[in-house]
């Protein structure tokens, strides 16, 4: 049941660990400035010596926004919270500006978060944003527009139905949290006037040449009560099912997976021919999007069409920058070898080819990164029933350190620090993990070796629990 008349209490926030204290955005707008209110409020009354930070993101993009954070700033001085300002600075692309305004939002506010040893940033994401984001997607998913989603992920049918995950995990390292999903906006308004406090009315939120705003509009119409209880419900049993689908595909991966060399997924060939085709399908799309380095999952029709072939026999395919290759001793995932990045000047911590997160020694000044080319298989035997010729593929995408044409091997002995560290990552949820999908991405870290999930910021996570509120 959503909240309609919220107060000054601990329920929006009780299921929360603030122990490393708490980074909250706060725009000056009606839903953040309630959510700094109530989180100062919780946090006074029952963790008084947790650090609260509030955030304001200038993303330099009107004329009067550096005023509106100085009047944010002002407010927090005057309450006692410790506020700052982030600016959003340089070029700002002609196309894609919200999608790139957002990233450069989250990339800001996790940076905040992370210079104050705070591991959860919490927004003021209310349920009529839930209601709007909703609608936009089932709009984008019946085909009307093809664009991205306003939160972060593309609209996909049923996935992008859930609407904002409660939490989501942004770059593998900083929690954003929304406890405000299931409230109406209108009784956070009515806390506030209650209390005397004023917000910021932001122009874009009225301008029609934007999508929300016409949602918003068309929400406020005669049956927009009705299509908001709809897109709630929606929300609710779409999330539910993805959930569901997730923890499905999660049990698939770790039955019939598994990762022989590094950049190679072999899965048994009983995957193909489970009952549950519909999670196989789901953990597929992951599995090949991840191998692939791609952000987004590859469309699910064209994924089930290659599921069908593998079900059929022996077959080699390309999907998602992967190549799929079906044999009697497995079904294996590597990299294609088309498209491969350039050879570029080494460089610490740069996210290679969408898949593979790199760490830089001194030893590694001068030295260029590139795939490993066919050499790199050397000194692996096969082993388990993997094909030679697959192997050396796999291996050969794989990133390596050259100095001219001498490729480094750096592979072990010794306890000489190593020039390079090469680390897996999920690549569909390397940027945005929704935690509606955490079991999956869970699975396939484990799988690949990525580094494990930092823990949840809050106690527990079901679906009855103050996390599934909206």
């Amino acid at each position: 049941m959503l909240d309609t008349e919220p107060d000054i209490s601990d329920r929006f926030f009780s299921d929360f660990d603030f122990s490393n204290g708490a980074v909250a955005a706060v725009s000056g707008g009606s839903d953040s400035t309630a959510l700094l209110f109530l989180l100062k409020h919780h946090l006074d009354r029952t963790l008084p010596a947790a650090k609260l930070l509030a955030v304001t993101i200038d993303h330099d993009l009107r004329p009067g926004s550096a005023a509106e954070a100085q009047t944010v700033a002002s407010v927090c001085a005057e309450h006692g919270i410790a506020h700052r300002t982030l600016v959003w600075s340089g070029r700002k692309p002609t196309t894609g500006l919200a999608a790139a305004a957002r990233e450069a939002r989250y990339r800001l506010l996790a940076e905040a978060a992370e210079a104050e040893g705070i591991r959860v940033v919490v927004t003021g994401h209310t349920a009529d944003d839930q209601a709007e984001t909703v609608l936009m997607r089932q709009v984008r998913a019946e085909g009307t527009r093809d664009e991205r989603a306003s939160e972060e992920e593309p609209s996909e049918g049923g996935r992008g139905l859930a609407g904002m995950a409660p939490a989501t995990l942004y770059d593998w390292r900083v929690w954003i949290a929304r406890p405000l999903l299931g409230t109406r906006r209108a009784a956070l308004r009515g806390m506030l006037k209650r209390r005397g406090i004023g917000w910021i009315e932001d122009p874009t939120n009225i301008d029609q040449r934007f999508e929300r705003p016409r949602m918003r509009v068309s929400l406020a119409g005669d049956d927009g009560e009705t299509r908001f209880a709809q897109a709630i419900a929606k929300a609710g049993q779409a999330a539910a099912e993805r959930e569901d689908l997730g923890r499905r595909a999660a049990a698939l991966i770790g039955a019939f997976a598994g990762s022989p060399a590094p950049g190679l997924i072999r899965l048994d060939r009983a995957f193909a021919h489970g009952e549950d085709s519909e999670a196989a399908v789901c953990a597929l799309r992951i599995l090949l999007a991840t191998v692939g380095g791609v952000s987004f999952l590859v469309d699910q029709a064209r994924c089930r069409a290659l599921f069908e072939r593998l079900r059929s026999g022996a077959l080699c395919a390309t999907l998602s920058r992967t190549v799929v290759d079906a044999r009697r001793t497995g079904l294996f995932l590597h990299r294609e070898a088309r498209n491969l990045p350039a050879g570029v000047p080494a460089e610490d911590q740069a996210l290679w080819d969408g898949r593979r997160r790199i760490t830089l020694s001194d030893r590694s000044v001068g030295l260029v990164i590139a795939p490993a080319g066919p050499a790199g298989a050397k000194r692996f035997v096969p082993e388990g029933g993997v094909p030679a010729s697959v192997l050396r593929r796999a291996l050969a995408a794989e990133p390596a350190l050259w100095r001219g044409a001498e490729r480094l091997d750096f592979a072990g002995g010794g306890d000489a620090p190593q020039p390079m560290a090469s680390v897996p990552v999920v690549s569909p949820f390397a940027r945005f993990l929704p935690s509606f999908d955490l079991l999956v991405a869970a699975a396939v870290a484990a799988l690949i070796g990525a580094p494990p999930l930092p823990p949840l910021p809050f106690r527990g996570h079901d679906r009855g629990g103050a996390w599934a509120k909206a």
